[in-house]
């Protein structure tokens, strides 16, 4: 009888552990995402998105508004067209609010960070932001300093 109810308490621990797991797995993949009834979308053009991926984080002042839901290229423009999807309880974004790509924390997962501007119109779904900075590439930077490094 003893060892009936062991085996039934490691079975549910198992049980647990596993759903906890998947919890976990949920929130670091972000998919708990907006829907589009309680969000909007705009866009953003960017010379360089480095390592920028759909589902990254939106932010304003390091608190998350949205996630990016798509990355494409704008033959057009020649710069990658980044689609971001913000929460309607954020509908206050004037229309020259900049977009900039950051590096966040050790593993360097990358996110949009917003700036608001000081205009009194504002973003509304399909609307594009005018002002943006390109991510930082690490390679990029140490290739700059090597040239000037050998040619001087």
């Amino acid at each position: 009888m003893t060892t009936r109810f062991i085996e039934i308490m490691v079975g549910l621990f198992v049980v647990l552990g596993i759903l906890a797991l998947f919890m976990l797995a949920m929130k670091v993949s972000n998919l708990s995402g907006l829907t589009r009834s309680d969000s909007y979308e705009i866009s953003a053009y960017f010379e360089n998105v480095g390592g920028l991926k759909v589902r990254s984080p939106v932010t304003v002042a390091g608190v998350r508004v949205g996630q990016v839901t798509g990355i494409v290229y704008n033959s057009d423009r020649y710069e990658a067209q980044v689609s971001m999807r913000i929460g309607v309880m954020h509908d206050y974004f004037p229309i020259d609010t900049t977009a900039s790509i950051y590096t966040a924390g050790l593993l360097g997962e990358q996110y949009v960070a917003l700036e608001p501007g000081a205009e009194d119109d504002v973003l509304k779904t399909g609307d594009t932001i005018e002002f943006t900075q390109s991510a930082l590439v690490l390679e990029e930077i140490i290739g700059k300093i090597v040239v000037k490094l050998t040619s001087g």
